[in-house]
């Protein structure tokens, strides 16, 4: 083959190698910051693109998707003069590729340092007990400083999270004995309201049962009183029914005697005969009404003529 051909061959060669490498295809979630001549040229986004050979160049290949970095532990102290390890996860996403690429040699490092002085300036101002029961409240503020801080180097910081919070030893186990005597006093308390609660329970039981037989007694008082009532009634209207037989008897004697026209003297006799009835040969002495004695010695005379005769 002469050299003319193989000279040609080569130079097409070069040709098709510089053009395939002038073509860039920047995938979904990427984006290119390309340079010419040394100086920032332009941002590639999704899709095909062509630099021009030799004199431009992809300075930084920057990733837009949310990042996650976790850093060490970084010893804090807190206001009650604590030293704690604290490690923090943050949750960032890259808006600007081009201030990202010149905004700061290393922005990961950067984000690190910076959260490490955020954190300290933040728990300085917390005591110890704030310290563990504020989480919240420090990923908050730590997320508006970071995100304050990165704005220029163009990253968003989305979120910041303490991931672990470590006391020193003896703090730990004055917590742990802390935490023990609470649960034990809790327990205790519930065991002493339980007790309440049942002895409440049984006087409660107690009184019911107590208003229940003054009740049942009071009843049986009622009922009892009602029957003595009603025998009493009973019995008053049995005297009242004698009362009212001896009366009418005494009424129909009357009238008996009136009809059968009796006068004083058979009157006198029959007294004479009550009294007689009454002394019952048991009485020593009578006192007779003069009436009566009247009425005794007329009924001699006659006995005295009745036996002449």
């Amino acid at each position: 083959m002469e050299p003319g051909i193989i000279g040609m061959i080569v130079v097409i060669a070069v040709i098709v190698w510089i053009l395939a490498a002038s073509i860039k295809i920047v995938p979904q979630a990427k984006a290119y910051v390309v340079e010419r001549l040394g100086g920032y040229q332009s941002t590639w986004g999704v899709g095909l693109h062509f630099k021009m050979p030799i004199i431009d160049k992809i300075a930084r290949k920057v990733i837009l998707k949310e990042q996650v970095v976790d850093f060490k532990p970084q010893p804090v102290i807190t206001k009650d003069n604590v030293t704690m390890q604290i490690d923090t996860v943050v949750f960032f996403q890259i808006t600007d590729p081009k201030l990202f690429t010149y905004g700061v040699e290393n922005p990961i490092m950067a984000i690190e340092n910076l959260t490490a002085t955020t954190l300290r300036n933040i728990i300085g101002e917390l005591e110890l007990d704030q310290t563990l029961t504020s989480r919240e409240v420090i990923n908050t503020k730590m997320r508006t400083s970071l995100d304050v801080a990165t704005d220029p180097w163009g990253i968003k910081v989305n979120r910041v999270e303490l991931k672990n919070i470590l006391p020193p030893p003896a703090i730990r186990d004055a917590m742990e004995k802390q935490m023990k005597a609470e649960r034990e006093r809790r327990e205790a308390i519930l065991r002493a309201e339980g007790e309440k609660k049942s002895t409440v329970l049984v006087a409660e039981g107690k009184k019911a049962s107590a208003i229940l037989d003054a009740e049942a007694e009071k009843q049986s008082a009622i009922l009892r009183a009602e029957a003595k009532k009603e025998a009493m009634l009973r019995e008053a209207e049995g005297q009242a029914e004698a009362i009212r037989q001896v009366q009418q008897a005494t009424a129909d004697g009357l009238r008996y005697i009136k009809e059968a026209g009796m006068d004083d003297a058979v009157l006198r006799l029959k007294s004479l005969e009550a009294f007689t009835k009454a002394a019952d040969g048991k009485a020593t002495k009578i006192i007779i009404p003069s009436e009566i004695q009247g009425m005794a010695g007329l009924a001699k005379s006659v006995a005295e003529v009745i036996k002449e005769q």
